[in-house]
């Protein structure tokens, strides 16, 4: 075997403990410091890795930490009526209570034969005309006052038919009460 030449760094005083030109004398536990860090790193890969699959792909991993947050379902609340007028004359005259009759269908006149049976029992109908579209599928009262909803109620227990809906007080500006007749108002059905 062929002998190495030897340098500078081949005849160091043992006082300084030292080999070679820049490496010392390992500590004891060093390697486990690394060890840690590299257990540090691989648990935080591991929970973004699985934090991603179940938030951006939708993956369920089944643990409980990564389960969204169930959302409350709120619990309904009864919705107090107001009991319809069932004799117009009762009305207070202060309130100003007229219904302007719309008819959505395609029977002709049926705005002034529903309004004159309006008035018949006592309503004060103000207008009639037809509605914008002849093929409206519901008969409903709106009203856009909520003090207006008995009356409204009224309204629908005297035509026998229909549901009452508030509005906004723009949409209905003329009247305080709007019965929009529908196809499934009885006697909608145009004659042969």
């Amino acid at each position: 075997m062929a002998a190495y030449p030897k340098d500078r760094f081949d005849e160091l005083p043992e006082d300084l403990k030292r080999i070679g030109a820049h490496r010392g004398p390992k500590k004891k536990g060093g390697g486990w410091v690394g060890f840690a860090w590299a257990l540090l790193a691989t648990g935080v890969l591991i929970f973004a890795g699985l934090y991603g699959l179940s938030k951006f792909v939708g993956v369920d991993v089944g643990l409980p930490i990564f389960q969204p947050a169930p959302t409350p379902t709120p619990t309904p609340t009864a919705t107090p009526t107001a009991d319809p007028v069932l004799d117009p004359t009762t009305i207070d005259p202060a309130r100003a209570i007229s219904v302007t009759v719309l008819n959505g269908t395609a029977v002709v006149d049926l705005e002034d034969t529903v309004g004159d049976a309006l008035a018949a029992v006592g309503w004060s109908v103000n207008g009639r005309a037809l509605a914008g579209e002849k093929d409206v599928a519901k008969t409903v009262v709106y009203y856009s006052d909520p003090a207006n909803e008995d009356v409204a109620r009224g309204v629908v227990v005297s035509l026998g038919a229909g549901e009452i809906r508030l509005v906004s007080p723009d949409i209905f500006p003329a009247s305080p009460l709007t019965l929009v007749i529908g196809v499934d108002y009885p006697g909608a059905t145009p004659a042969p």
